[in-house]
Order: C-alpha cells, then structure tokens, then sequence
C-alpha cells in the first residue's frame, strides 16, 4: 500500500439504522456532528436510513412502495400500445 494516502483519524462510531432503531459500532473516519450514548459511552452518530437489518436482501422481505399511484399513472400513459 501507498504511504500517506490513508486516513489516520479513524475512531469508533455508532450507525443507527431509523427505519429500525437498530444500532451498531464500528471503526470509521466519517465526519459527525451528533452523538448518541451506548453503554454509558458516547459515541458519534451517524443515521442510516437502510441498514442490513431493514434491507429486502438481507432480511428476505420485500415491500413494494407506490407513492402517488406511480404504477397506474405508467399504465394509463402506455395502455394505447396493447393489443
């Protein structure tokens, strides 16, 4: 590896998936404001919005999300094309 192209400031951080309130700590260098208190430690935080806890590949569940009768509103616009 290259000498003085990696970050030197990691530190551990706590992820917070919303969608869930799963959380969980790892090493990184990601720049935070925030903080949040697990086990009597702070941590910063940094929010997910989808985690492996909460995506459709990992947990095996799939949701499907229509905002604003998207679906119909394609089939209305394409129907003219179907035999």
């Amino acid at each position: 590896m290259k000498k003085g192209i990696h970050p030197e400031n990691y530190r551990m951080v706590v992820f917070k998936d919303m969608s869930n309130e799963d959380v969980f700590i790892t090493r990184s260098t990601v720049d935070t404001k925030e903080t949040i208190e697990v086990d009597g430690v702070e941590y910063p935080l940094v929010k997910l919005e989808i985690s492996r806890t909460s995506h459709p590949f990992y947990t095996g569940k799939s949701k499907l999300v229509d905002t604003a009768g998207r679906i119909d509103k394609f089939k209305n616009k394409y129907s003219k094309f179907s035999k």
